[in-house]
């Protein structure tokens, strides 16, 4: 009997994505397309058992072992920092983390720069590569507002068209990194279910090329 791998999935449009490259490379499980409320999809033959979580949790579930492996965004690991291994980039769901502003913004290096974002560690680690003195707001909603109506001075935020940050008067003054979903494993994982890992890999590498 093959080794049955848990595989967290990301809910989404990105975790449709996901599952269709999995799917082409030969980790099909049917159920999972069905109309139904099961939280978990499983095809014995292919070795794999799928269940769908919130695109943050998923590199949670992976980090505690509830799941071998799963697919996160950059973002979320650069955030989070969880005790995982990155094992391949899917080039899928690119986007990047930027600075965001209202046009006329201009940088005054004498005052501490107000920083409104839902990604405090990026953004903390970002800025303090650079020497600069910023306070962070924390905010978990529509971070484009914050400049709008003077809480921020700019936004750390994803972008990926850039579309709502036009529509609002903002632009992007700086890239802080790419991001695009990430195969991600759990350590003890890897270890001890290598070869069904590295069989998924492979069979990603060759669906992509």
């Amino acid at each position: 009997m093959k080794t049955m791998l848990n595989v967290a999935l990301p809910k989404g449009r990105l975790g449709e994505k996901v599952y269709a490259m999995f799917e082409r490379a030969g980790f099909e499980c049917p159920s999972i397309k069905e109309q139904n409320r099961k939280l978990i999809f499983e095809n014995p033959e292919a070795g794999v058992r799928y269940f769908w979580v919130k695109p943050s949790d998923v590199a949670i579930y992976v980090e505690h072992g509830a799941a071998d492996i799963g697919v996160a965004g950059k973002d979320i690991l650069l955030e989070y920092e969880p005790d995982v291994y990155e094992l391949y980039d899917l080039d899928i769901g690119k986007c990047r983390m930027a600075v965001a502003a209202k046009r006329d913004f201009r940088y005054n290096p004498k005052k501490t720069l107000r920083v409104a974002t839902k990604f405090s560690n990026i953004t903390k680690n970002y800025y303090a590569s650079q020497g600069r003195d910023i306070d962070i707001i924390h905010l978990n909603g529509s971070i484009e507002i914050a400049p709008i109506l003077g809480l921020s001075d700019v936004i750390v935020d994803i972008v990926e068209t850039g579309t709502t940050l036009k529509e609002n008067d903002l632009e992007v003054f700086e890239t802080i990194v790419p991001i695009s979903a990430r195969l991600i494993a759990n350590k003890a994982s890897f270890k001890f279910k290598s070869e069904a890992i590295e069989r998924i890999m492979a069979g990603l590498e060759a669906e992509k090329k």
